[in-house]
């Protein structure tokens, strides 16, 4: 009896292992197979989504480079690397370095980089702000525009990059902003007229570095070169500083002013190289509080105020220093040019410590300027007054000095000083100094000789009647 109930025990026993193994493979076998399901569901999901989705590359990630993007979490520099720009020179980059740009406005004492060894197309480009404070744009690599006059839309030619209501901002680094404006000077009017007849060139050109209604600028240490046109501008602008900057275009490149300034006022421009297809420095209406001082310049049209009142505008341009300046076979040295029939008045105006070399016509006033090859004749002028003219020393090819003002408005105050000026090897004018209705005094020593005799002097008629043109700047 005990041992039949010993047998049943043990069949039991059987019986439940064996439904215990059955069930398990079952379970595996379903889980098998509803993982095969899930599989082939995903595959059937990106095969039915197959223009909508990327495929996974299997291939590693490439090494970073070294030096970009390592940068920590929460650093303030922005390199445009990091914001996908290639590098490449031919990549189009404007956007990564629009991103860089607006993440760093955010951030206080926030650094754009440019990186060294690359360079980066940008396409007509505005950086806006207002920004937060101490704001850097570090250029060490080189930024190239457009080379393709073709390539320009036609409501971006005024600039190239435009910085706009920047404040307490500074450009700096030892890397290069190439404008690449080769196409857009022609080497003859014939080609161009011809080529401005099929539109094949714009009325107007762009600037390559534009700076419009910021203030506490500075910009030191790079290299501007081959602007279309001027290489850097300052528009309704204040509390600006360049420093130690080169520009550099070749002679025959038009239009391409180094430095232009409007309506901008308490500038510093130090230590710098300029040589440049147009003006070294220009300095146009509302200017005021302006020192330029230690820079080479050459070659170019020198140093220049003006032209000034052009279509009878008005023009306001005082307290100007120009000094310790260095000029190499430039058109003009220092110089004051303005249109007929202007008003307003250049005041307060210092040129000092001035070195010519085989310059054209080292001192000039000129109150008959026009750019074409005929002028109408107009009364009325902008008013010259308190223009100082010291140690001016060198050589000249055309003509010593230069005034020739209105015959309306006559120029007064205007003093020479110490001008000691020699032809040149490749002298082919004159050596009489030409002063016309100009009223102020000079001193020695003076040569050539004709200097002494060449200003006026001063009449309180005279005066009057200058000064009756100013008091539309007050």
């Amino acid at each position: 009896m005990k041992r039949d109930k010993r047998l049943c025990l043990l069949a039991f026993m059987a019986i439940m292992f064996l439904v215990f193994i059955t069930s398990s493979i079952t379970s595996v076998e379903g889980r098998k197979h509803h993982v095969k399901k899930g599989k082939t569901h995903k595959h059937q999901k990106d095969k039915n989504n197959k223009g909508n989705s990327t495929a996974p590359d299997s291939s590693p990630a490439p090494a970073p480079l070294p030096g970009y993007g390592s940068y920590p979490t929460g650093s303030n520099i922005f390199d445009v690397l990091s914001f996908g720009a290639k590098g490449d020179g031919v990549s189009d980059d404007s956007k990564a370095l629009l991103a860089a740009w607006k993440a760093a406005c955010n951030m206080p004492k926030a650094t754009v980089e440019i990186p060294s060894e690359f360079k980066f197309l940008i396409k007509p480009i505005t950086l806006q702000g207002p920004c937060m404070p101490h704001l850097v744009l570090q250029i060490r690599g080189a930024l190239l525009a457009p080379p393709k006059v073709g390539s320009w839309p036609k409501s971006s030619r005024f600039q190239w990059i435009n910085f706009k209501w920047i404040h307490n901002f500074t450009i700096q680094g030892s890397g290069v902003v190439d404008g690449q404006g080769s196409q857009w000077w022609t080497p003859s009017d014939q080609i161009y007229y011809t080529q401005k007849k099929f539109k094949h060139i714009p009325n107007w050109k762009p600037t390559a570095l534009r700076f419009y209604s910021s203030f506490n600028v500075t910009v030191r240490d790079i290299k501007i070169i081959n602007s279309p046109q001027c290489h850097l501008k300052f528009d309704s602008s204040g509390g600006i500083k360049v420093n130690n900057i080169t520009i550099s275009s070749p002679e025959s490149s038009p239009n391409t002013d180094g430095i232009h300034m409007q309506n901008t006022r308490d500038v510093e421009i130090q230590h710098s190289n300029i040589g440049c297809g147009d003006d070294c420095v220009s300095i146009q209406t509302g200017c005021s509080n302006v020192h330029i001082h230690h820079i080479n310049c050459g070659p170019g049209h020198g140093i220049s105020l003006g032209g000034l009142g052009k279509e009878k505008s008005v023009a306001c341009v005082s307290d100007i220093v120009v000094e310790k300046i260095s000029l190499l076979n430039t058109l003009a040295g220092v110089r004051i040019k303005t249109w007929q029939g202007g008003m307003g008045s250049v005041k307060n105006v210092s040129f000092s410590n001035i070195q010519v070399s085989d310059v054209k016509v080292p001192l000039i006033i000129d109150q008959y300027y026009c750019d074409k090859n005929v002028c109408k004749n107009q009364t009325g002028a902008v008013a010259i007054s308190g223009v100082k003219y010291d140690q001016i020393i060198g050589t000249y090819s055309v003509q010593p000095v230069h005034l020739a003002c209105s015959n309306d408005i006559p120029c007064t105050d205007v003093n020479l000083i110490d001008i000691q000026l020699k032809p040149s090897f490749r002298y082919r004018g004159f050596h009489q100094a030409l002063c016309w209705n100009s009223y102020g005094k000079s001193q020695a020593p003076l040569l050539p000789s004709s200097i002494d005799s060449c200003l006026r002097r001063d009449g309180g008629s005279v005066k009057r009647i200058a000064r009756s043109r100013e008091h539309v700047c007050f």
